[in-house]
């Protein structure tokens, strides 16, 4: 979600800071500063973190209506209660309020009936059918009726599940809900209406409205639905074909007139399918814009395909089609239920979706599991600050069905991914990840496995590749690496600028590479006067490994050459020294550690008393700016 996090106070701020844990790409910004009036149309969700009276007067001019305001969730500053302040249901503030108070262990405050009530909410459940509301100011009432009955009665053409309070009838006259793609239902009344009548009263008598035996005064907010809710379903699919250089309001004009004499509702438009050439067509792709129809395009081959139909010979000349509305509308929906008519320039099918599209099952859907296509993301964390994670890997992880990783790498993200199946393992145990994500990746799920830091420097990027190379099929498996801030980056930020010249760097661990080449690799590095990060450096059972690579950088370096050691970078425990290669302090080093050695060149920069202290390495400008 495109959210904003807007604050106060000192306390509302770290607030703010604290909810990046649960929207790590979200805006933070003080009261003001940030302006409503830029934010409002192209915002999901604006969380604040103040009193409500105060967002209600800031909000207020900017309210249209529930099917385009954000969701507006309002926050104390001592993260004690959490209100869902404006769309509630369409927007997803309720939602939004209850992730915020189980994040922050706060207390959601929900008003909307339906809600508290435990009801169903129809507008909600209408948007996740993909139902199109016909008439939003007769909502309401309908609404009403089914908060105070406890049962709302649902006439429907299509096969949808039903939650629960929804009644299922078989006749539209006893309906309070009508589903359906024809126009006459707009014109149904329901019959219940009759047993509803206003009884007029002489002066100081009280008029009221009966249901039933009992009586409500005029005042009760209790009325009698005019006409059932209309609930367009997006099962018609428009096959189309047209003359070149038609106009958009010219194709507008002729589907309009079609679904008009066969009694057919525009809004129960799914897509527009045509000829493959034709999905380029400046007239047809405005008009599929100006309602935010998907366009559909097939070939001539896969036209001439459909058998059973009229050959057009205007078509069949021009582009080797047999003809084209008609089995475009078949191929991209299902049932042909109206045929093709020419109309201007333009030629008009319809077809009907297959009942399984309709429940909203995605068109061409694989029977299993084990048939879909699968996913695998492999994706570094950064050094462990989720301020520090890339927006693709936060993408890539809300996808992912399954997350597998090191556990020590899966707490630092544990905000990121609630309520995900979650894989973990410990140190050395790679290979038992890796395998497990790519069995899990070939059964057709999205998964995603993670690597401290970078995935492509000793990260898992590279086993994942090798296991992969020797399973097969996996040719339908999409793989994606997704880079990160490794640790060298995140260390050589710390320390000001130790890498901006050519650097090597090695690994000191010998599990899985023999001692005697590393330490060859050390002694290149050292006599090539190479600036040199040491990953692993030492460890419960490497004491030593850190000291020999020291005395080796001492037999080409000079004792006074600088050296940076971070520990823990950018997490809570982080701990950064500045040092020289003859008095590294061994005992402060561990495997969260990375050690950066300087060349020849490298220096340190101690500014404003001591306040920053700076390692770095020269590239050369200065010879350049002092002679400019």
């Amino acid at each position: 979600m495109k959210t904003f996090i807007i604050y106060i106070t000192r306390n509302g701020e770290l607030l703010a800071r604290r909810l990046r844990g649960l929207f790590p790409t979200a805006r933070v910004g003080r009261f003001k500063e940030i302006s409503l009036s830029d934010i409002w149309d192209s915002a999901e969700a604006l969380i604040f973190i103040m009193a409500t009276g105060i967002v209600v007067r800031s909000i207020a001019p900017f309210i249209k209506d529930k099917k385009s305001d954000p969701a507006v969730v309002v926050i104390d500053e001592k993260a004690q209660f959490v209100i869902s302040l404006l769309s509630g249901h369409l927007g997803g503030a309720n939602d939004l309020s209850r992730r915020i108070g189980e994040f922050l262990g706060a207390s959601p405050v929900i008003t909307t009936a339906s809600d508290i009530n435990s009801l169903p909410s129809i507008d909600l459940w209408a948007k996740e059918n993909d139902l199109v509301i016909e008439d939003w100011d007769i909502l309401p009432r309908v609404a009403r009726r089914f908060i105070e009955d406890g049962v709302i009665k649902v006439y429907s053409e299509i096969d949808i599940d039903l939650p629960s309070g929804f009644m299922r009838v078989e006749e539209t006259e006893s309906a309070d809900l009508i589903i359906t793609n024809r126009k006459k239902a707009e014109g149904l009344r329901l019959k219940a209406e009759e047993s509803y009548h206003t009884v007029g009263g002489t002066q100081g008598e009280t008029s009221g409205v009966h249901r039933g035996k009992q009586s409500f005064p005029l005042c009760d907010p209790v009325f009698p639905p005019v006409r059932p809710l209309i609930l367009r379903p997006k099962n018609l699919v428009i096959g189309i074909g047209c003359n070149s250089g038609t106009t958009a309001s010219e194709i507008e004009s002729a589907v309009r007139s079609l679904l008009e004499e066969e009694g057919l509702s525009f809004k129960s438009i799914h897509s527009i399918a045509t000829l493959d050439k034709k999905t380029e067509e400046k007239g047809l792709v405005e008009f599929t814009r100006r309602y935010g129809l998907a366009l559909r395009g097939f070939t001539s081959e896969e036209l001439n395909s459909v058998e059973g139909l009229s050959i057009s010979g205007h078509a069949l000349k021009a582009v080797g089609a047999r003809a084209v509305a008609e089995p475009a509308a078949i191929l991209a929906g299902g049932n042909l239920i109206v045929p093709k008519r020419r109309i201007g320039n333009v030629t008009v099918a319809v077809a009907l979706r297959s009942s399984e599209t309709e429940k909203g099952v995605p068109e061409n859907r694989e029977s299993s599991r084990t048939q879909r296509s699968g996913r695998l993301y492999i994706l570094g964390t950064g050094p462990g600050d989720i301020g520090h994670i890339t927006l693709r890997a936060i993408d890539a992880l809300m996808e992912a069905e399954v997350v597998v990783g090191y556990s020590t790498y899966i707490d630092l993200i544990k905000d990121l991914i609630k309520n995900k199946e979650v894989i973990t393992t410990g140190m050395t145990e790679e290979i038992k990840r890796a395998e497990k994500a790519v069995e899990l990746a070939l059964e057709g799920r999205t998964v995603a496995v993670i690597s401290g830091g970078d995935p492509g420097i000793y990260g898992m990027a590279g086993l994942v590749l090798e296991i992969l190379k020797d399973r097969a099929p996996h040719q339908s498996l999409t793989v994606e690496i997704i880079p990160g801030v490794s640790a060298l980056n995140a260390c050589a930020s710390r320390l000001g600028a130790p890498l901006t010249h050519d650097f090597a760097c090695i690994s000191l661990s010998d599990r899985l590479t023999d001692w005697e080449t590393i330490e060859k690799r050390l002694h290149n590095a050292a006599s090539g006067d190479f600036v040199t990060v040491l990953y692993n450096p030492r460890s419960h059972g490497r004491q030593w490994h850190i000291i020999k690579a020291r005395d080796i950088f001492l037999k080409y370096r000079d004792p006074e050459t600088p050296v940076g050691i971070v520990k823990s970078a950018m997490r809570d425990n982080e701990r950064i020294i500045l040092t020289t290669l003859k008095e590294m302090p061994l005992d402060e080093i561990d495997m969260q550690t990375t050690v950066i050695i300087g060349n020849s060149r490298t220096y340190i920069q101690r500014w404003q008393d001591n306040r920053y202290n700076w390692m770095i390495t020269p590239r050369g400008y200065e010879r350049r700016f002092n002679n400019s």
